[in-house]
């Protein structure tokens, strides 16, 4: 921006102090993602083997080893997802309270529904895009005059767009597996939930980027201030 003088001024600081979203926190949200990638490539394994059992004539032994660590491998996710889950609502929840405070007229939701739209049946498919989006919004730089510029919005729609698909494929291959009253519909079943963790792995780095491209918005906002230049001043 030009001050009277013709020359630069800094941007206009933010009303109050706005805290920087923790880099410490965004580590340990990066760290769960990749335990998560990694056991859901683990059960990937784990379903490929026994799908193979299930193909070939198999006897009661090997299928019982085969079905045993594939069991094995859903509860080692059932526990990364739940680390996963419980870090990123956190972290979800703390950028929505500090992008709040840089532009509260942004956000059409309150900062609780950072953490209850997780939690409303059918909702919860929507709700969090929601707040994503107004939270991107927030920590976006304002354009320069005369332009209608603003920072793509990609990383938010690939990251909830793989999210909320995934959940519901997830949720058809789970009612697949426990109505399967024969080996077919067991393998069929099986191939399902191979693709939906290799999708899952493809949602954990989509959420690692969404979370370090915000956290860094939302620094670089709170350090510069909200008005944006075409020199970056």
């Amino acid at each position: 921006m030009l001050g009277s003088d013709g020359g630069t001024r800094p941007p206009s600081p933010l009303p109050g102090s706005v805290p920087l979203a923790s880099r410490g926190l965004l580590t340990a949200v990066v760290a769960a993602f990749a335990a998560a990638a990694l056991s859901d490539l683990f059960a990937v394994h784990t379903g490929v083997r026994l799908r193979e059992v299930l193909d070939e004539n198999m006897t009661s032994s090997s299928f019982a080893s085969a079905d045993d660590l594939y069991e094995r491998a859903g509860q080692v996710q059932v526990s990364t997802t739940l680390l996963c889950a419980v870090l990123f609502v956190t972290w979800f929840f703390l950028m929505r309270r500090r992008t709040g405070l840089m532009a509260p007229d942004r956000f059409r939701m309150g900062q609780g529904w950072a953490i209850g739209a997780w939690f409303v049946p059918l909702a919860n498919l929507w709700l969090p895009y929601r707040v994503a989006v107004d939270m991107w919004g927030a920590c976006s730089p304002l354009p320069a005059e005369g332009e209608a510029r603003r920072v793509p919005m990609w990383p938010v729609n690939l990251w909830w767009g793989l999210f909320a698909g995934n959940t519901l494929l997830g949720r058809y291959a789970a009612s697949r597996l426990d109505t399967a009253d024969s080996l077919t519909e067991i393998s069929d079943a099986v191939t399902l939930y191979l693709a939906v963790d290799l999708l899952y792995v493809a949602a954990a780095g989509a959420a690692v980027v969404f979370a370090v491209r915000l956290t860094a918005l939302q620094r670089r906002k709170a350090t510069e201030g909200p008005y944006w230049t075409p020199n970056g001043t």
